[in-house]
């Protein structure tokens, strides 16, 4: 785990190109409290927070990352005010409706993963036609994981294996990790499936139910910078403080 704050991002970084993790995930935390701090309602810091999606998403398809997971909208976000709820579930119709072509020309495949079925119609018209749009494109995936939690994930797998098994397709005494990972809703990521850097902003240093069987060896990097702050220079130096970790899973490097 590291954490670093805004005075260590003034020097410039210089990354090893050689070395970018392929798949980083990013829980992106702080756009109410964002808001708060300039006396604006909380909706506003969503909304400034969706312009960061747009520059990070640009940057990090510029650097190689071969895959962008950002945490959007939790199984537990429901939770929140009904205005707010409900402005959330219309940002990724604006994102979208806005962002679509500029992720064509750069050549990025839009993924979502989550209960969407649960979402409200518009959100899930949106949402399929970004996909569809852009189902052609070969270069960096962004995986929104939308409406979406880990524990829930886990127990649809498990409930998916169950019912393999209960109808004879699957023999219980040949579930393993492979087997799970496949019933996640990572499997069609292949082997970008788990992340190999996992960065949270805003200061918190929690995990909050996100991929958590997906993250078992990932890199942890937590910044102070509120998600509408989080900036390319915040992005590379969360990719070198991964880079300069020393990555074993477990084992002994000779």
């Amino acid at each position: 785990m590291f954490s670093f704050g805004k005075k260590q991002q003034t020097t410039p970084v210089t990354l090893d190109p050689n070395r970018i993790p392929a798949h980083i995930a990013i829980i992106m935390d702080g756009n109410g409290r964002w808001a708060q701090q300039k006396h604006r309602p909380r909706v506003f810091g969503h909304r400034e927070g969706m312009e960061t999606v747009k520059r990070i998403t640009r940057h990090a398809s510029d650097l190689g990352v071969k895959v962008l997971t950002l945490y959007a909208f939790s199984t537990e976000n429901w939770k929140r005010p009904d205005d707010e709820v409900n402005y959330l579930m219309q940002l990724p119709v604006d994102f979208f409706d806005t962002f679509v072509p500029d992720l064509i020309k750069q050549n990025v495949r839009v993924n979502v993963m989550g209960y969407v079925d649960q979402l409200p119609a518009k959100t899930q018209k949106a949402v399929r036609a970004a996909m569809a749009d852009t189902a052609q494109n070969t270069g960096m995936v962004l995986n929104f994981a939308l409406n979406y939690g880990s524990r829930a994930e886990i127990v649809t797998a498990v409930q998916t294996l169950a019912a393999q098994a209960a109808t004879g397709e699957l023999d219980p005494a040949t579930i393993d990790e492979q087997k799970v990972a496949q019933a996640l809703m990572t499997a069609s990521l292949g082997e970008y499936a788990d992340p190999d850097l996992l960065i949270r902003t805003s200061g918190e240093e929690r995990i909050s139910n996100f991929l958590l069987w997906q993250i078992a060896y990932s890199e942890l990097v937590f910044t102070d910078a509120l998600w509408p702050d989080f900036d390319d220079q915040e992005l590379e130096a969360a990719i070198l403080a991964y880079q300069r970790r020393d990555r074993r899973f477990g084992g002994i490097k000779k």
